[in-house]
């Protein structure tokens, strides 16, 4: 039985066609707007091929408020909303802030707008732990009750900036409710292997730099910084599973179109609360795979946070979710879905 359409913005990419699959399997219509800016349209392919449907496509740039609308228009009947479209990675957010700044919320006010006018539901959003900046020691893991610190890039910035828009707006009175959703970090693939990350270009985030590096198309992984206050030196992050962390958004679209809470705004944390250097990180994937990581120590990266993790105790006990996947179990995925490029000619 259909649950109600869900207009998956941004549906084309990394965490966006993992939740556009478990929205599927869960029994929800789906509907994508991408612009493809960082994904590619062979990933409508996979998600057929996991889920039997192939979900309606629109390619789009959402920051086009008139095109949104009339892509809405001819595709009624939307119920609920999850955004993903926006820029995400850090160093390119401190070098071009302007890009970050318009995409990210442009976006943003966009949906909330046409949903207002379109009597759309719900809105779940996709935040992330860089809104708590570098944590107190004393703060860690991290609740959902801990500090917003100061933005340590703009990226972050944005996500705090658009957690802002959504609680001012409802506030004021907007027809709909939203889950704010905090990542921690997520990796991994499909364990199909037929979607995974596949960034456009030279990769911004860990895991398909080290699994481009370990089948050879990168010459090495750079490790940002061994000075740090942690015990190996390197920084420490909550890595969760993409799959783990894509059915937490179909339990948090089914929480609030079935009303379940009397709260407009709810925020979650999403992570297995455990911290992981990124040297931990880079053994584990030895391990789990017996295929060596040429990996070389430099400076630090502007806009990085020491160490961060998730107390995710609210999300398993409010939305009954929890991450599941085991780091080592994860990473194979993230390298069988790399050998899979690989056969399909992509380098």
């Amino acid at each position: 039985m259909k649950k109600g359409k869900i207009l998956v913005a941004g549906g084309m990419g990394y965490i966006g066609s993992h939740t556009a699959v478990e929205l599927i399997n869960a029994g929800y219509e789906v509907l994508i707007i991408d612009d493809l800016s960082n994904s590619n349209a062979d990933v409508l392919d996979g998600i057929e091929k996991i889920t039997g449907t192939r979900p309606v496509f629109v390619q789009q740039d959402l920051k086009d408020k008139e095109a949104t609308r009339a892509i809405l228009k001819a595709n009624p009947g939307v119920d609920g909303v999850i955004l993903f479209a926006a820029y995400k990675a850090v160093g390119e957010s401190v070098r071009e802030p302007l890009k970050y700044y318009r995409n990210n919320i442009v976006t943003l006010i966009n949906q909330l707008e046409l949903m207002a006018e379109l009597g759309i539901k719900g809105i779940v959003f996709s935040s992330s732990c860089t809104v708590y900046g570098q944590p107190d020691v004393s703060h860690l893991p991290v609740t959902e009750k801990a500090p917003i610190q100061p933005a340590l890039s703009p990226y972050g910035n944005t996500k705090q900036i658009n957690e802002e828009i959504i609680r001012d707006t409802i506030h004021a009175g907007a027809p709909f409710k939203s889950i704010i959703l905090r990542y921690f970090n997520p990796i991994g693939a499909h364990p199909s292997a037929e979607i995974g990350e596949l960034p456009n270009g030279v990769p911004q985030n860990l895991i398909p730099y080290l699994t481009q590096t370990a089948i050879g198309i990168r010459k090495e992984l750079s490790v940002f910084g061994d000075d740090y206050h942690t015990p190996d030196g390197s920084c420490i992050r909550d890595y969760i599973n993409v799959v783990d962390l894509a059915k937490a958004h179909v339990v948090a679209m089914d929480r609030m179109l079935e009303n379940r809470s009397d709260e407009p705004v709810e925020i979650f944390n999403l992570g297995t609360g455990h911290g992981v250097s990124v040297l931990e990180l880079i053994q584990t994937f030895e391990k789990a795979t017996d295929v060596k990581v040429p990996y070389r120590v430099v400076g630090r990266r502007e806009g990085d946070i020491e160490q961060v993790w998730a107390n995710p105790e609210k999300a398993n006990k409010v939305l009954g979710w929890k991450a599941e996947v085991s780091l080592a179990d994860t990473l194979r995925s993230a390298w069988n879905w790399q050998k899979r490029l690989r056969e399909r000619g992509i380098q």
